[in-house]
């Protein structure tokens, strides 16, 4: 699978950015799918991830009520719709495929993902 981010840039705090992540390859809709982020000086964090089949969905608690993952497996792409924005969401977004079986638990850690796209800059100003 490889996998291209898009829709990142400049936002003011309380605005909203929707990023998207297209996948090549016939292994997408059989990998769950996340989202993290990597700040200046950070480690790489998780953000969200979203099943197999769309039907869960799971948040790190820094952007849950702000922010939704969800998947369209007909396109072959995942979305991040980031609402509420703060100064500290301010990172490298990167998406990543898990390639795992349909009742595999949704993963929180990096290293659990096997496939990277390139990462998209998404700053918000105060």
């Amino acid at each position: 699978v490889q996998l291209q981010a898009s829709g990142g840039g400049l936002v003011q705090a309380g605005g909203s950015l929707r990023l998207s992540c297209a996948a090549s390859g016939r292994t997408f809709s059989y990998s769950h799918l996340g989202w993290f982020r990597q700040a200046p000086g950070k480690d790489r964090e998780f953000v969200a991830a979203v099943s197999r089949s769309g039907s869960s969905t799971y948040y790190a608690n820094s952007v849950k009520g702000r922010f939704a993952i969800s998947r369209d497996n007909a396109k072959n792409t995942v979305y991040l719709q980031m609402n509420s924005l703060k100064p500290e969401d301010t990172a490298v977004y990167y998406c990543a495929a898990d390639r795992a079986i349909l009742t595999a638990p949704l993963r929180t850690v990096a290293s659990d993902y096997d496939y990277w796209g390139q990462g998209t800059q998404v700053t918000v100003s105060s």
